[in-house]
């Protein structure tokens, strides 16, 4: 099937829900910001970040958090701007499905972490190294090799976005399809998961769907769920988790 040689991974297209509630996007636009700590906090935990739920709070609000490492924090920060960038894009129509937005999110997430950030692999200065993901046990997902000028990431992003624009009329499956092939090909040398997430919200919000957040005390359970993922390149486990994970109605 094009559609899943294009994204390079598969999942069973007939447990996916045609009935996600709906609303308007500037009523999703709300949720999410109302939400905002939530979603940041929710976000960092994945990644591991110490940072409590007061702190993040109090990061939002402007204010540093005294004896935490610099790091922790730019990822917060970088999480916060990436955020307050939907809030900015979706509700006047400017997000879109591309490479332009996909790079703008990273660079947002990614810049108090790595100078080589909103940018696919190959298209900086580094152009030799290909980073791998750890799956424990289950040893580790190479995705496609950094070359100059990104050629073959280039051509898989523009199959892959074009096949999830022409072939999914679903905006739910969509967002969450994208989520996962950011995630597999890993476009960018860091942050790829969590921008990819961003720009899942991004689908979600454009089209009138409440944001998806996996709470923090389902951490352990979305990193064992995409362990299988990188290693079975089936979706659907995935796809049922993070519709677990959406508020409803």
């Amino acid at each position: 099937m094009t559609l899943f040689t294009d994204l390079g991974f598969r999942w069973d297209r007939g447990t996916i829900p045609q009935n996600i509630p709906t609303y308007t996007i500037n009523r999703a636009c709300f949720r999410f910001h109302r939400m905002l700590a939530e979603f940041v906090w929710d976000a960092s935990v994945l990644e591991g970040n110490p940072l409590t739920f007061i702190e993040v709070k109090t990061l939002l609000d402007g204010v540093t958090v005294g004896g935490r490492k610099i790091s922790d924090q730019g990822q917060i920060l970088g999480l916060i701007r990436a955020s307050r960038h939907l809030l900015a894009v979706v509700p006047d129509g400017r997000f879109v499905i591309g490479k332009a937005t996909f790079c703008d999110l990273n660079r947002l997430v990614a810049s108090d972490e790595i100078s080589r950030c909103g940018v696919f692999r190959g298209e900086g200065e580094e152009t030799r190294y290909t980073p791998d993901v750890a799956l424990g046990e289950a040893g580790r997902h190479t995705p496609l090799p950094t070359l100059p000028g990104a050629p073959e990431l280039n051509r898989v992003f523009a199959a892959g976005t074009r096949a999830l624009t022409d072939q999914i009329s679903n905006a739910f499956e969509r967002a969450c399809a994208f989520f996962l092939f950011g995630a597999l090909q890993q476009f960018f040398f860091d942050g790829n998961k969590r921008t990819s997430r961003f720009m899942m919200n991004g689908v979600l919000m454009s089209n009138g769907i409440d944001a998806i957040s996996v709470p923090a005390q389902r951490a352990g359970d979305f990193n064992e769920k995409m362990v299988r993922f990188y290693l079975s390149k089936d979706g659907s486990e995935m796809m049922a988790f993070l519709l677990e994970c959406h508020p409803g109605e």
